[in-house]
């Protein structure tokens, strides 16, 4: 109890703390976002060579926390001081004790934003239920982003259970009202389905998958309906200027898709942070209010 005093009356103390969770679980991120769609692709090929009646390989048990981290390319398993975050990179100069091999610069990069990010959290909610929320939903977006980065996929068990764990928030009110909350959730999934179904009866293919669906559900689940919209006009704004800087700075093919969902996790997430003064501001400018 003394502790959690502590927390709630030195803000600087939180956000402190915050940004050394949020380093260490950048780190288990890292794991998840590399090890989860393998995890996947397991499963389904177990599926279907269920479906298909074909004999069953042995493969390896593959899950998060087994087997131990090790270097892809020599085998070496990662001891505990060669995981500190970020500053075991930079002891280790970026590369693997055993063999020499660079080690990807992403890694680093994924803690430090996630710990970043979890001080804003802090620093903007301070030390209260939603702040608590809003440092599980930042994880999760994470995650979620550099896995549809990496393979096009928005993955259901990390999408769906997020999207309850919204409602269950706003059960208390916790970020909107109940009613705002269940609407968002359908008005979410359903703005983008019906989008994806009108583009491709005009031109006969697919311009988005069902996780955005779920993922824009998601954040109406958590901020009500009535954000929706800020959020679609975001990330529209947010993937022009990263897809054009992909195209222009790193020569990327621009007939190559470049997928949603991390769009919409950033637009999401400046909602949850700044929207409230998005909207003032923009009622403001159009002289509403």
């Amino acid at each position: 109890m003394d502790f959690v005093i502590v927390l709630q009356e030195n803000p600087v103390v939180f956000q402190l703390l915050m940004f050394v969770v949020g380093l260490a679980v950048g780190s288990f991120l890292n794991v998840v976002i590399y090890r989860l769609p393998q995890i996947l692709e397991q499963g389904w090929k177990s599926e279907c060579r269920e479906l298909l009646e074909l004999d069953s390989e042995r493969d390896e048990k593959l899950s998060l926390s087994t087997p131990s981290s090790a270097c892809p390319s020599c085998g070496h398993k990662i001891r505990a001081w060669e995981n500190i975050p970020v500053l075991s990179y930079l002891f280790l100069r970026g590369k693997c004790s055993a063999c020499g091999t660079d080690i990807s610069l992403r890694y680093p990069v994924i803690e430090l934003i996630t710990g970043l990010l979890s001080f804003a959290i802090a620093w903007h909610f301070g030390f209260t239920l939603q702040a608590f929320g809003a440092l599980l939903l930042t994880w999760t977006l994470i995650a979620l982003s550099m896995i549809d980065f990496d393979h096009q996929i928005l993955p259901d068990n990390m999408t769906l259970p997020a999207l309850w764990l919204g409602l269950l928030f706003n059960l208390g009110s916790v970020y909107t009202d109940i009613h705002s909350a269940v609407i968002g959730g359908i008005a979410g999934y359903l703005s983008l389905w019906s989008v994806f179904w009108l583009f491709k009866l005009l031109t006969g293919k697919e311009g988005m998958g069902y996780g955005d669906f779920k993922l824009l559900a998601l954040f109406g689940a958590w901020l009500g309906w009535q954000f929706l919209p800020q959020i679609i006009l975001l990330s529209s704004l947010v993937g022009a200027i990263i897809g054009i800087s992909m195209i222009v700075f790193r020569g990327r093919d621009r007939n190559i898709p470049i997928p949603f969902g991390p769009y919409l996790a950033i637009a999401g997430w400046i909602s949850l942070m700044f929207g409230e003064e998005i909207n003032q501001g923009y009622f403001q400018l159009a002289g509403i209010g």
